[in-house]
């Protein structure tokens, strides 16, 4: 023990030594090339599932998913697993329902999130805090304790798939349709905002209206794009709510769709890959369309209201 404290000892010292004797240039070399790999295996850490994925699904019949060791590069590449998803299962239905519902979610999000931040970032009223705090307490309380009385409510309005495929979709997208984290989001991106903007509107004659949609979201778009970005990724993942809503496969999302070909004793893996990754695709595509948006959105209102 004595003999391992000493040698370590001994290492530090002589790395130090080393470093101290370095110049300042080489040294900040040094510390970036520790920073570019500690990226990068965080970076391989993030996106290794996802070629496992793409690997999984370009594996050919023969090719066997769980062989030891793992065989990362196909053997014989192919597309057939993708073609073979799209008529197994009924894809494009699963496709349409999954962008009307989320396309929905993301309006509905946005507008809501932006009528109810507007009074409570730029207003003065009675109440306007108790209000604020106890929207910000509806995000402590778990989907799951709301899910059995709202799935009550949606079939005693008839908003279940069971009244029609419209009824279906506003059965999906009603009870998302505004959240405490949107509200706060937005409020906290309209709170940064100087006030002499409204100042200078009203002596100009705009009002309220006005100053909302010609002054202040112009300003928030980046927090508006970002918001849109959380949407999106929260309803066109999610399984549990429209797994309980929706009975007719044709009504699917693709999250509910995909496990169609999963059985009670067989699961074709390769398959099941392709499916997920088409499913990701247009998830990549709206975050890329709004990625210059969403680093400044998400920082919005970070540190001032």
């Amino acid at each position: 023990m004595l003999q391992s404290m000493v040698a370590r000892t001994v290492m530090r010292a002589a790395i130090r030594t080393f470093v101290s004797k370095l110049k300042p240039e080489t040294r900040r070399r040094i510390k970036n090339a520790w920073q570019y790999l500690l990226l990068a295996l965080l970076a391989l850490q993030a996106v290794g599932p996802f070629l496992w994925l793409l690997s999984t699904a370009l594996k050919g019949p023969g090719e066997n998913i769980f062989a030891y060791p793992p065989q990362f590069i196909p053997a014989h590449p192919t597309l057939e697993n993708f073609v073979s998803v799209w008529h197994k299962v009924p894809m494009p239905w699963f496709f349409i329902n999954s962008i009307v519902v989320t396309l929905l979610t993301i309006f509905f999000n946005i507008t809501l999130s932006v009528l109810a931040a507007y009074p409570l970032a730029r207003m003065r009223f009675k109440g306007q805090n108790t209000i604020f705090f106890s929207i910000l307490a509806t995000m402590m309380i778990p989907f799951q304790v709301l899910m059995i009385p709202l799935y009550l409510i949606c079939l005693k309005l008839n908003l279940t798939d069971g009244g029609g495929l419209i009824n279906g979709w506003m059965g999906l997208v009603l009870p998302f349709a505004v959240s405490g984290f949107g509200i706060f989001f937005v409020r906290q991106a309209l709170v940064t905002l100087p006030r002499e903007l409204e100042e200078s509107a009203v002596l100009d004659g705009c009002n309220s209206w006005q100053i909302l949609w010609h002054i202040l979201l112009p300003l928030i778009r980046p927090t508006l794009a970002t918001l849109a970005v959380f949407a999106f990724m929260a309803t066109w993942g999610e399984f549990l709510w429209p797994s309980i809503i929706l009975s007719d496969p044709h009504h699917f999302t693709l999250p509910v769709g995909l496990v169609q070909l999963q059985s009670a004793f067989s699961a074709d893996w390769k398959l099941i890959a392709a499916g997920t990754l088409l499913s990701m695709v247009p998830m990549l595509v709206f975050f890329f369309a709004l990625q210059r948006y969403f680093v400044s959105g998400a920082t919005a209102g970070a540190v001032k209201g």
